[in-house]
């Protein structure tokens, strides 16, 4: 089976290498950092296989990746590893084509159950977030401000998660690789889909979804 890694992080790409070349029968062929590179590789190596993170260096995420390859490698299976174990980027990652989402935490005990129930055409989530989407929409939210959040970009929701970490205009910039005018832009219009009034509402609403997802 051809996989290909797409993390920024070489070290975790490292580790799933390790994992992957202890079990037998899995060729990684090629790796990424970013969503360009990604692109270039799967279109050379046509893997079976595509495990992605989320948060990726570049303007593009793994979830705009994910979309992107479904287009145009329809042939390559995608499962999302992330370290945000919350339900709302797992939603996110099943409707932009992925066949599983995994948190990095248990990755290294579940990865290769994940591999082979998506490589069978089977869904497959964590039992805990499982759990978590079907009490959501069989019981509903009790934080009613994170339905609202659906009306969000996927880049928009990325800088809405990071100002609910804390991270200041400058941070977010530097992290998302995106300039600060560019990033306020995306918080004007985060305002104005949730209907806050200020700065201030903004990062108390944001600071209250991101623990409403990590609770």
């Amino acid at each position: 089976m051809k996989i290909v890694l797409i993390d920024d992080h070489p070290v975790v790409r490292m580790g799933m290498k390790s994992i992957l070349k202890s079990e037998g029968g899995y060729d990684v062929c090629g790796e990424a950092g970013d969503a360009n590179t990604a692109l270039k590789i799967i279109g050379k190596y046509e893997p079976d296989l595509a495990i992605i993170d989320i948060e990726l260096k570049g303007t593009i995420n793994g979830i705009e990746l994910t979309k992107a390859i479904k287009k145009r490698y329809p042939a390559t299976t995608v499962l999302i590893m992330s370290i945000e174990d919350g339900t709302f980027y797992a939603e996110r990652s099943i409707r932009a084509g992925a066949k599983g989402y995994i948190a990095k935490e248990e990755a290294s005990e579940n990865i290769l159950t994940a591999i082979e129930s998506v490589m069978k055409g089977k869904l497959y989530l964590s039992t805990d977030i499982s759990n978590r989407i079907a009490s959501k929409h069989i019981y509903g939210s009790a934080d009613h401000s994170v339905n609202d959040i659906d009306v969000l970009t996927n880049r928009e929701l990325e800088v809405f998660q990071l100002i609910g970490q804390g991270y200041k205009r400058s941070e977010i910039s530097k992290k998302l690789g995106m300039n600060v005018n560019t990033i306020e832009s995306h918080r004007r219009k985060i305002r104005e889909k949730l209907n806050l009034k200020n700065a201030s509402e903004l990062s108390i609403a944001a600071v209250r979804w991101y623990a409403s997802q990590n609770s």
